[in-house]
């Protein structure tokens, strides 16, 4: 039987410590949260960083929008909000409506407010090696598998979904860390194959059961950063019940990596107002 990864409990030392270092720094930050049209998902991971902020001491604010509103409108408010000197942060909630090109509105994010590291400028730091915080997806994950003293060095990872939030960052990360790395996306004929030879496992593609016990080898580290809503319920991409016989160590879905990405990009705020302010906190 594996053993569960706790990200719940890992995020609570992290916010904790948040906590202690706005207060004694009497800091007043506010983190703005963007978000066009409806998600479900989305409306989960909003309530979750509200939750957060109310707890660390940083002022929340949401902002919706329709998904009928214009381009230009949009960017119009956007600017509006990222300008505002009483924000800190500022979170566009991924992924907008079909008809906007997500990177146009991500780029309107000035590069000390962009804890999220979505930005052509933020994406371009974090490249070069060079960004002060690291994309809370990636952050949340190499704190995760450090905790468990995981070493990634000459492993085999598997690496489901290419996307800016999760794939693109962290295979950058992985490959830097010495890792042998490759990148399914949903053009991959053969999924299984990959699978059965990957020392790891990390999926954030957002399909319910897509990994099965009879896909991994004995002894898989599974990392499940997918999420998606069945009955009001949040589920990974894992099938947790058949693939946790066969894993070491696997995260839960809740529970796992996404408490730990809450707590990271609470955390790159403070850490991007301490530089950008030269600060010491």
């Amino acid at each position: 039987m594996s053993i569960i990864i706790d990200g719940k409990k890992l995020s609570d030392k992290i916010l904790d410590d948040l906590k202690q270092r706005i207060d004694k720094s009497e800091l007043k930050l506010k983190l703005a949260v963007i978000m066009v049209g409806e998600d479900l998902v989305s409306e989960i991971y909003i309530k979750q960083k509200k939750k957060a902020c109310e707890y660390v001491g940083i002022d929340f604010d949401l902002f919706k929008f329709p998904s009928e509103i214009s381009v230009a409108d949009l960017k119009s408010k956007i600017q509006k909000i990222a300008w505002n000197p009483e924000v800190a942060g500022v979170v566009i909630q991924l992924p907008l409506p079909e008809k906007f090109r997500a990177q146009d509105f991500l780029n309107l994010i000035p590069l000390e407010k962009d804890v999220d590291v979505l930005s052509e400028n933020g994406i371009a730091k974090f490249y070069s090696g060079n960004s002060v915080v690291f994309p809370p997806t990636v952050c949340a994950i190499s704190q995760l598998l450090e905790k468990r003293k995981i070493s990634l060095k000459g492993k085999d990872i598997v690496v489901i979904g290419a996307g800016r939030l999760i794939g693109l960052p962290l295979t950058l990360w992985l490959l830097r860390e010495s890792a042998t790395v490759s990148v399914l996306n949903s053009f991959t004929k053969d999924i299984e194959s990959f699978c059965k030879k990957a020392d790891i496992i990390i999926s954030g593609a957002g399909k319910q059961n897509l990994i099965t016990g009879k896909m991994v080898k004995e002894g898989v580290v599974i990392i499940d950063a997918g999420s998606s809503s069945e009955a009001g319920k949040t589920k990974g991409d894992i099938d947790f019940e058949s693939v946790s016989k066969k894993a070491s160590y696997i995260t839960p879905v809740p529970g796992g990596v996404g408490p730990m990405t809450v707590a990271c990009l609470l955390k790159n705020i403070v850490e991007l107002y301490k530089v950008h302010n030269k600060l010491r906190i």
